[in-house]
């Protein structure tokens, strides 16, 4: 099938590439407050543990095999982490330095991550910055080497000083292969999240006659300049970022399903999640793309949206004033287009409203197989409580400013 991002330029590809990166990390800005209410921050620390470890490995080999810099060495690494969620360019700002194939280092000049959580309390700073990082991070990386190890130089939380001299980079980190290390295993989520339909889903393979990149086979560089890829990459690059938070999520509700107390706890908390980042990233993308402030304005954000994408893994369409959902995929896997229909519009009421409040979607249909035809309300709608809980990230609103692309090169 092909690829709703296909219909864009390549320009606009490659404005819309980091947007989806940065909503991808997000998603834990929307779900994890509802986990904290549940099961308190340290069962939440170990529900982002499980998420992030049960999904990254997987992503991060795809991203691999479609840009084509497969390897075993720090080089890949970082590749890899450039084109992650976890670490969206410039809200994670990333700073890597080379010193050989096996030992390198990167530091974090800023961590939106950071910012979001650090007026919570120097508890919740530790919970992320320690507790989950330490084997989420062992979690990405063994996805290229089972030997690599990714330990900290420093990191928070600050001191009331640093804090008033805002120091920085936030944190730096040291990354060593060695054979002598002990191999680090697969955490018990990467072998259910493997199993998804998600994890093994074909996409359109990249076309190397396309003007620009059609991979990422070089040098590593300092900023990623998604305007040197292919209209090709670009389309690629932009569903397999989609993948990534249907894996990210997945990984999400497999870790809150075991600690719920019943389905309806376990849904309630997804739904809540897919409402907030639901809304965040329509206005993101909206907003992004200069589309227009209209019901066709909404239409369209909504075909962009990664609710809605890969195509090849959510069956949807876009006539006219509705949007058609069919039974696909991810219906299958239970991703987030299954927690929406009849019977729970506030996703999409999410999306819609974000691009104007007096936006609303009628739905009719069964679980899976359904019709959302926009209305136009007399009264603007209130903003959904989950979409404001998700607003209190500094990504919500964070700018992305224009970066030259540097090679860094192996001395």
């Amino acid at each position: 099938m092909t690829s709703r991002y296909a219909s864009l330029s390549r320009d606009e590809l490659a404005t819309l590439v980091p947007e989806l990166l940065l909503i991808g990390q997000l998603i834990d800005r929307s779900g994890m407050a509802w986990c904290i209410s549940a099961w308190g921050r340290e069962e939440m620390a170990q529900v982002a543990i499980e998420e992030w470890a049960g999904s990254s490995p997987i992503y991060t080999r795809r991203m691999q095999r479609a840009l084509r810099y497969e390897g075993t060495d720090i080089i890949t690494i970082f590749k890899g982490l450039q084109l992650d969620i976890g670490a969206p360019p410039q809200f994670m700002d990333f700073r890597y330095d080379v010193q050989d194939r096996w030992h390198g280092t990167f530091h974090l000049d800023h961590c939106g991550a950071l910012m979001d959580v650090e007026p919570m309390g120097e508890s919740y700073v530790r919970s992320m910055c320690h507790d989950i990082e330490d084997p989420t991070f062992d979690a990405t990386a063994v996805a290229t080497n089972p030997k690599a190890q990714v330990r900290p130089v420093h990191r928070p939380p600050r001191s009331a000083d640093e804090l008033a001299r805002d120091r920085r980079p936030h944190c730096a980190w040291t990354v060593i292969i060695d054979e002598s290390h002990p191999p680090v295993s697969p955490l018990a989520p990467y072998y259910v999240i493997e199993r998804t339909r998600a994890a093994v889903v074909e996409l359109d393979p990249i076309d190397p006659a396309d003007e620009g990149a059609a991979d990422y086979s070089g040098d590593l560089v300092a900023d990623v300049d998604f305007g040197t890829f292919s209209h090709s990459a670009l389309v690629r690059i932009a569903d397999e970022v989609c993948l990534q938070m249907h894996l990210l999520n997945l990984s999400f509700v497999h870790a809150v399903r075991a600690r719920s107390t019943d389905e309806a706890q376990a849904t309630d908390i997804a739904t809540k999640q897919l409402i907030g980042i639901a809304g965040i990233a329509s206005e993101r993308i909206h907003r992004a793309l200069g589309l227009p402030d209209t019901a066709a304005g909404a239409l369209r954000t909504l075909e962009l949206h990664p609710l809605l994408n890969p195509a090849a893994y959510v069956e949807a369409s876009v006539d006219g004033g509705s949007l058609t959902v069919r039974p696909s995929d991810a219906t299958a896997d239970g991703a987030w287009i299954a927690l929406c229909g009849p019977g729970e519009p506030r996703p999409l009421q999410a999306a819609v409203r974000a691009v104007d409040p007096h936006l609303d979607v009628e739905v009719v249909g069964s679980a899976g197989d359904w019709v959302a035809t926009l209305v136009r309300r007399a009264e603007p709608a209130a903003e959904l409580g989950e979409v404001a809980v998700t607003r209190f990230s500094t990504g919500a609103s964070f700018e992305f400013e224009p970066r030259k692309s540097i090679p860094i090169t192996v001395l």
